[in-house]
């Protein structure tokens, strides 16, 4: 059977136009009025998401035509969109930055209306103009209009003047400059839900402002996207194999960028995840078959870390008995001889034998494609890899004893490997490379053997 979808994408005319803010805040009036709310992100942002999750009380999704392709897109869309009341999808950027991995691109494959946020400081009559462009790129997308950051009442009569007069899209609400609801950053942009930046109280309250500014009858009218092709629709229902091995995965304060994707894909291949916290445990669960570091903030809880001995021996032994270990960014971080902070020195595990420093500026930011050039426990040589870059650490020449597992398309070799440790740089993203899953879950089973 065919399935009914409603779903909305808050997008923004340029990044830090409040959207982020204006999402959490449809999420929480929405719910309020008693809707279940299923949550996405457009783009490989690992913050918003946790975000999102706090609001609702579910996990969020990543959805990302430049990691995966616009089919394992719409299943993963589907998996979750097809349970709730309405779906809604935060932009990245602008609305039109990105190219295929855009807001509006995410749009046009979702057949999703785009509900736009514009920032209107220091503009007045001319905020016309940016509507009119954003409604002429693309017809027929933008299915309203919010004013975020008015400064007055008269403010908001020019701008409802000017937009009324020169554009097609409805005003669906004006959210005032005093809000009170910025939300901190950092280098790596927002705080997350686990930095306790959203009380319930706040949550409440942010939903009430919204509810108050905000069309929302309009908005949920607007969602009402309709019926999904039956062969999108069954093939999106969630399958889960039994358990088969015990994957050990880093999650606290300073390991906590991962795919949800990632995770569900795990399950559905037969993978037990089991949780665990470099900071605080003494050491690795038990019963274990491979461990999983991924990315986050090592280098804010640097001197944790380096005390807990007991975990940082418990990890090298696993890597010198030869037993899968996998770790991305700040989990390869971790795996280094050092993490040098402010000219600080902080011992890590040391199994790479090189140092990662933190430098004031970002190192590397983008997507990658990665390709196999050995055979390793993602499959044979040629296997593709899909993920995203994003640090703003670098290490010292990687010695050329070390294997290279993979070329990046830029030319670099990435993917260091020691024993059955691997970890580099890049955050993974399975969504469309599941084969690279199967390939882990066969070389996991053969060592256990």
């Amino acid at each position: 059977m065919s399935a009914q979808i409603s779903a909305l994408i808050v997008a923004g005319t340029h990044s830090n136009c409040g959207k982020t803010t204006l999402a959490l805040g449809l999420m929480a009036a929405l719910r309020a009025r008693g809707l279940q709310v299923q949550p996405f992100k457009c783009g490989p942002d690992f913050i918003d998401p946790t975000l999102h999750s706090c609001v609702c009380g579910h996990k969020s999704r990543n959805l990302d035509l430049r990691m995966c392709d616009a089919v394992d897109v719409r299943k993963s869309f589907m998996r979750q969109a097809r349970g709730a009341d309405i779906s809604i999808i935060e932009g990245v950027m602008g609305m039109y930055d990105g190219g295929e991995g855009s807001a509006a691109a995410l749009a046009s494959s979702l057949h999703v209306p785009v509900l736009l946020v514009v920032d209107v400081r220091s503009a007045a009559e001319s905020v016309a103009a940016v509507v009119k462009g954003f409604e002429t790129l693309q017809p027929g997308l933008v299915c309203g209009i919010v004013c975020n950051r008015v400064a007055s009442a008269r403010h908001q009569e020019l701008i409802e003047k000017s937009i009324k007069k020169h554009c097609q899209s409805p005003i669906v609400g004006f959210f005032p400059r005093d809000g009170g609801f910025d939300l901190p950053s950092r280098h790596l942009g927002l705080f997350m839900a686990q930095d306790q930046v959203l009380s319930r109280g706040t949550i409440q309250q942010l939903g009430a402002r919204i509810e108050e500014h905000l069309d929302l009858d309009f908005l949920v009218k607007c969602a009402s996207v309709g019926q999904w092709p039956d062969e999108i629709s069954e093939s999106s229902r969630p399958m889960q194999a039994p358990p088969r091995i015990r994957l050990a995965v880093a999650r606290d304060k300073a390991f906590c960028f991962y795919y949800q994707d990632n995770f569900d894909l795990f399950q559905r291949f037969g993978i037990e995840i089991v949780w665990f916290s470099p900071l605080e445990d003494e050491t690795l669960p038990e019963d274990l078959d491979a461990v999983y570091l991924g990315g986050g903030y090592p280098e804010l809880y640097a001197g944790e870390l380096s005390a807990n001995l007991t975990m940082r021996q418990a990890v090298l032994d696993w890597s010198l008995a030869g037993k899968p270990l996998y770790a991305e960014c700040g989990g390869f971080m971790y795996l280094c001889r050092e993490i040098r902070v402010d000219e600080e020195l902080f011992p890590m595990v040391g199994i790479f034998p090189v140092s990662a420093r933190m430098k004031k500026r970002l190192a590397s930011l983008g997507y990658r494609h990665a390709e196999t050039v050995k055979p390793s426990f993602f499959g044979s040589p040629g296997t593709v890899l899909r993920g995203h870059e994003f640090h703003y650490s670098e290490i010292d020449t990687m010695p050329e004893t070390v294997e290279r597992v993979y070329a990046l398309g830029d030319g670099r070799e990435e993917g260091y490997r020691l024993r059955n440790t691997l970890g580099g740089y890049l955050h993974l993203h399975f969504g469309s490379t599941s084969e690279a899953v199967r390939a882990f879950v066969d070389f996991v089973l053969a060592k256990k053997q």
